[in-house]
């Protein structure tokens, strides 16, 4: 949880997008020894990323949505993908499932299968954690408590260590350019590892991610394969040509 000085640390932040050590301290008038202290536990929570002599923002946190929200958010598409997204999937496939409600919902739908699941998603975690015939692998990592993932070096590093058949991410947002983004940095670094380890690389994302450009660019068009959407997505056609196959949800 942030206190009031990481808040006030954010918002400069989010103005400067960058910011140095001694000017936090003058602003805030507290010692440069609290800055780095509060900088690097702002760096654990995904909050920032650590410079020279400073930070720069990770993510405008003023637009995060928790993901007790966003699990509120379109659940009638949502569910809709995670059960088009299970077809993707054969017993005996090594799966990457991203962190997000979308992926939490597709977890919901494999549960009955044989799988080897690797994700940074705690919900994930818990929601497949007594599933019989999955052989279930958590990253580890710093716990990041907005969306509920582990992220981070540790968890990179451990990433690099699979390989997958498919790997299934979520996205705050899309563009008719076959640009795909994430609101964080930190969170945007994990996909792109997983997408480097995959074989099939499918994004799942409702309609409404469509024409958001968001903070931080995970995937460009040669980085994915499939979208795998509801029907209110008309731009099939658009992606089409950047090779990215869009399934719809019935």
């Amino acid at each position: 949880m942030y206190s009031a000085r990481h808040e006030k640390i954010l918002k400069i932040l989010s103005l400067l997008r960058e910011v140095s050590v001694p000017d936090l301290s003058e602003r805030l008038s507290v010692s440069e020894v609290t800055i780095r202290k509060d900088l690097t536990a702002l760096e654990n929570m995904g909050c920032l990323i650590r410079t020279h002599g400073g930070a720069m923002i990770a993510e405008d946190f003023r637009l995060i949505k928790t993901i007790d929200i966003r699990q509120r958010e379109n659940i009638t598409a949502k569910q809709a993908i995670a059960v088009k997204a299970k077809e993707l999937i054969s017993n005996g496939d090594m799966v990457y499932l991203d962190s997000g409600s979308t992926c939490l919902m597709i977890a919901r739908e494999i549960r009955g299968m044989n799988l080897h699941v690797v994700t940074n998603s705690i919900d994930i975690m818990a929601e497949l954690s007594g599933a019989q015939d999955i052989l279930l692998h958590s990253l580890g990592g710093s716990y990041r408590k907005e969306s509920g993932t582990f992220i981070g070096p540790v968890a990179v590093k451990n990433l690099k260590e699979f390989q997958f058949s498919i790997c299934f991410l979520g996205a705050t947002g899309f563009s008719q350019e076959g640009i795909f983004s994430s609101q964080n940095i930190v969170e945007s670094e994990m996909k792109r590892q997983a997408l480097l380890n995959s074989t099939r690389k499918v994004v799942a994302a409702d309609s409404s991610k469509f024409g958001i450009n968001a903070f931080s660019i995970f995937a460009r068009p040669d980085d994915i394969d499939i979208l795998v959407t509801d029907t209110a997505f008309t731009e099939a056609e658009a992606l089409a040509v950047y090779n990215i196959e869009t399934i719809k949800a019935l």
